[in-house]
């Protein structure tokens, strides 16, 4: 089966909303959030598609960091049924390529500390573990990663 990935936008929001609810529970974002975010001029937003069903996406801004254009990942979801099939790569090489477009230098984005597949993957492709994120996730800890782009 042929995973796509294409642009979202305020069409998917449903959609959307029920992956992130399903990958993140009570610390996913809200339905407005993901709305304000799929609205926003800096925001990039994929979705990835088997078969015409969505299967995960990845929401990510562009802002001005260190007097450069920085990307930054707000999050990444893939429905567990489809985990460790490539989508989680296939939507950050398709976002950071998205960036680079756009002169953007470098990407970063946050981790739970215990959200271990994602760590290897961020890693995997190049992302450094910056430091440590005290009670980032209410009472989880997270870690920042950095990737330079250029």
């Amino acid at each position: 089966m042929t995973v796509t990935i294409e642009t979202a936008s305020n069409r998917h929001l449903d959609t959307l909303y029920e992956i992130e609810r399903t990958c993140f529970k009570e610390e996913a974002f809200t339905k407005q959030q993901i709305s304000i975010l799929l609205a926003d001029y800096n925001s990039i937003c994929l979705i990835a598609k088997e078969d015409n069903q969505a299967v995960g996406f990845i929401i990510g801004t562009i802002g001005f960091e260190r007097n450069s254009l920085t990307g930054h990942i707000l999050t990444i979801d893939i429905l567990p049924t489809h985990q460790r099939k490539n989508i989680g790569t296939r939507l950050l090489r398709e976002i950071e390529s998205l960036f680079k477009q756009k002169s953007v230098v470098a990407c970063r984005l946050e981790v739970r500390e215990d959200n271990i597949a994602a760590i290897i993957l961020y890693e995997k492709l190049g992302y450094k573990k910056i430091g440590k994120l005290d009670n980032y996730y209410g009472s989880k800890h997270g870690f920042y990663f950095r990737k330079t782009l250029a």
